[in-house]
């Protein structure tokens, strides 16, 4: 199993088309990702994913949030003040730092370079790696 934080541009991207991003959410559904998430990261997932433009299904996005929460774990996120983050960004670096894991993003230009900061595409070499 690999923990990692989801940057929302990942779920958004999982419920557009098939690619790396619903691959790393199909992950989770099979166990093989845990998700860690933040209350504030929940609150923006509901948010995003809610938003008429993308005209998501409501009852798949509250499957997908359920079931990040069902399978994931929680951590509170506490704010690392001390490095330069986009500030909308920040919750989710704060949760990756806090429990240790990877932050797997679509925009990694958002967030300071850091091995643990990685592209859908890197994760998914990554993880076929540890297989």
């Amino acid at each position: 199993m690999v923990n990692v934080v989801l940057d929302t541009n990942i779920l958004v991207s999982s419920l557009l088309t098939y690619g790396p991003p619903a691959v790393i959410v199909d992950l989770i559904a099979d166990g093989i990702v845990i998700p860690f998430y933040s209350n504030p990261i929940l609150q923006e997932y509901w948010e995003v994913l809610s938003r008429k433009k993308f005209g998501f299904n409501p009852v798949q996005v509250t499957r997908l949030i359920h079931d990040i929460v069902r399978t994931g774990i929680s951590v509170e996120g506490k704010s690392d003040k001390n490095k330069k983050v986009n500030e909308e960004d920040r919750i989710f670096y704060d949760a990756a730092v806090e429990a240790g894991v990877y932050l797997i993003t679509g925009n990694i230009r958002h967030f300071p370079k850091e091995p643990f900061i990685i592209t859908p595409a890197q994760f998914l070499t990554l993880i076929g790696n540890i297989k």
